[in-house]
């Protein structure tokens, strides 16, 4: 119902780390004609608190998420359930399999900004041997923790060349495989201007989004202040 232009921003910001990936977010807002539109729809989570401090001239809008499979998934709710009844998994989507990258790789990274990279040679020469071997053990297979991996199907593009690197990647890793429906109801949601406010946060101006630990995973503050915008009157 909703006339929507859409913008795309790589993939990967919050491997920046959240000041850099905050201000790559704030850049494209802030090129946005607010007199062309209603408002700024972020198809975001919480993602690595990168979302922290955004305003907007317009009212700016994104939905209470940690992170993207809850989009996928359609519903913070669900994704709290399949998370709850299969911990330790590791989730791919189309996207994340056409996209996928090594945070190494870009030197804009955190971990290549720290240094810290799985390149055995280099972290000796930081760090010495026995210090890089202890820098390998903790970071060098950040993935051993995980059991399952899951594929998010969603009807979008060659599913049987997903499904087919999606398990050859489990059976690398020695991980059971398993499949779930996606559900992109959300994502329509957001761009239909059904913002719930159990599902989205609509800040307007003068506010910024801040982090909640509350059931709601994100709030609301003063831009000037920091005072919690949606409880009581800035002082």
């Amino acid at each position: 119902p909703a006339v929507v232009d859409p913008e795309f921003l790589p993939k990967g910001l919050h491997d920046l780390g959240e000041a850099q990936m905050s201000q790559r977010l704030q850049e494209a807002i802030d090129a946005t004609d607010a007199s062309r539109y209603d408002a700024i729809l972020l198809a975001y989570g919480l993602c690595n608190y990168g979302v922290c401090g955004l305003r907007a001239p317009l009212p700016l809008v994104l939905p209470r998420a940690h992170d993207c499979i809850t989009l996928l998934l359609g519903s913070r709710a669900r994704y709290e359930q399949h998370f709850a009844d299969n911990p330790a998994t590791f989730y791919r989507s189309p996207g994340w399999i056409e996209r996928d990258s090594d945070p190494d790789a870009n030197p804009a990274s955190v971990t290549s900004r720290m240094g810290i990279t799985h390149d055995y040679a280099k972290l000796v020469e930081q760090y010495g041997e026995d210090n890089a071997e202890f820098l390998m053990d903790m970071i060098g297979d950040w993935l051993k923790h995980y059991k399952r991996l899951c594929l998010i199907t969603t009807g979008v593009g060659p599913e049987e060349e997903y499904r087919q690197c999606s398990r050859a990647q489990a059976e690398e890793k020695g991980w059971l495989y398993e499949e779930v429906a996606g559900d992109t109801s959300l994502i329509q949601r957001l761009l239909n201007g059904e913002w719930d406010e159990r599902e989205c946060l609509v800040l307007q101006p003068g506010e910024k989004i801040a982090a909640s630990h509350e059931e709601g995973v994100i709030r609301s503050e003063c831009a000037g202040c920091g005072w919690k915008a949606k409880e009581s009157t800035c002082p």
